[in-house]
């Protein structure tokens, strides 16, 4: 079978592999759509800390059941059957350590990955490991859900998870940092789960900030490189700023931007994560101090978050169809990371 194989930095080839054995504990997909993220590109031009070469990569996965391992099914109480539509979560708890045990599988010690410690999605074929199984991270697509929506449950979920450490309540002010997929999806759940109030999207690159608002519709669009953002929150919300900030953006001055838009017991989600090389902001200790303000980190997402995802699909709350705007085969997968890369386009899947 075809499968895109990391090697090291900048060296990722599309290569005829084995197809791989299913084990007992094991479920085989056919992947239908694997989808691209800011992530995979990082990957491939860095690599990973947890990512053991070569590995196969990619993990915003969606499937079909090829084969089923004999005790899967009896060891893990499911009823998975061969031609089932399967959707695979990609951060992995492991279920047993304190932090699985409070029930913050996000943030689990012992977390693994699809595509990092495990052979992921950019492949014709793929095996779900037992550690998936275990703590029930196959997820059975609705269906009315296509499989290129099921594989964008993944990024949802992320959302999902930051945004339910806000508390964005009816009627909040929302402020997005970030006219990527992971952008629009925050507009749609602020909107469509929470009912917020007015939303406003900021980037620095015209094109795209035009394209995601296009898709989404943001009450005002802000683009960074043309006017001072906080000046431009502050013109709107009437002196008073933003209820909730999200940066879903790897931009140190977006984070500082947001302690100074954030309005009275404002709540910020610094959602993407900064550079290694450069991970500290200033931050005015004060201003978090008189106005209360409630500060958010969010890490990836639980299982219960990639089910909520596809849930909010399927019943029209939180729409992506719209947002994967482009389609690219698995021989072509090395376009995927140029077009992400570059802004081209929302949301980019790719189908073996």
């Amino acid at each position: 079978m075809k499968a895109l194989r990391f090697y090291a930095p900048d060296d990722v080839r599309l290569e005829d592999v084995p197809e791989p054995e299913c084990g007992p504990d094991e479920v085989k997909l056919r992947v239908r759509n694997c989808s691209t993220c800011g992530t995979d590109v990082k990957i491939l031009h860095n690599g990973h800390q947890n990512l053991t070469p070569p590995r196969t990569i990619g993990h915003e996965i969606a499937g079909e059941v090829v084969e089923v391992g004999s005790a899967v099914n009896a060891a893990y109480g499911s009823e998975w059957q061969v031609g089932d539509r399967a959707q695979v979560i990609a951060a992995v708890p492991c279920g047993d350590c304190h932090e699985c045990r409070k029930g913050w599988m996000a943030v689990c010690q012992n977390q693994t990955s699809v595509g990092y410690q495990y052979d992921g999605g950019f492949a014709e074929y793929m095996i779900v490991p037992r550690q998936v199984l275990k703590v029930d991270g196959l997820n059975r697509i609705p269906d009315n859900v296509g499989y290129d929506e099921a594989s964008a449950a993944e990024p949802f979920a992320c959302a999902i998870n930051a945004q339910e450490l806000l508390g964005i309540e009816e009627g909040d002010t929302v402020v997005v940092f970030g006219a990527g997929p992971i952008g629009c999806m925050h507009i749609r759940i602020a909107r469509g789960v929470h009912r917020c109030g007015p939303v406003y999207l900021v980037d620095v690159n015209t094109e795209r900030l035009q394209m995601s608002a296009d898709a989404v519709q943001p009450d005002a669009v802000i683009n960074a490189a043309e006017v001072d953002v906080v000046e431009r929150v502050m013109e709107l919300t009437r002196g008073r700023g933003a209820d909730v900030v999200i940066t879903a953006t790897a931009a140190n001055v977006t984070q500082e931007q947001a302690i100074a838009m954030a309005a009275r017991n404002g709540r910020i989600s610094f959602f993407g994560g900064l550079p290694k090389t450069n991970p500290t902001i200033t931050c005015d200790s004060n201003v978090v101090h008189y106005r209360q303000l409630h500060i958010h980190g969010a890490n990836g997402s639980a299982p219960e978050h990639n089910k909520r995802a596809l849930e909010y699909i399927s019943t029209g709350q939180v729409p992506v169809k719209d947002l994967i705007t482009r389609h690219i085969a698995l021989e072509d997968v090395m376009d995927a990371f140029s077009i992400v890369k570059n802004g081209e386009a929302i949301k980019v899947t790719v189908e073996p």
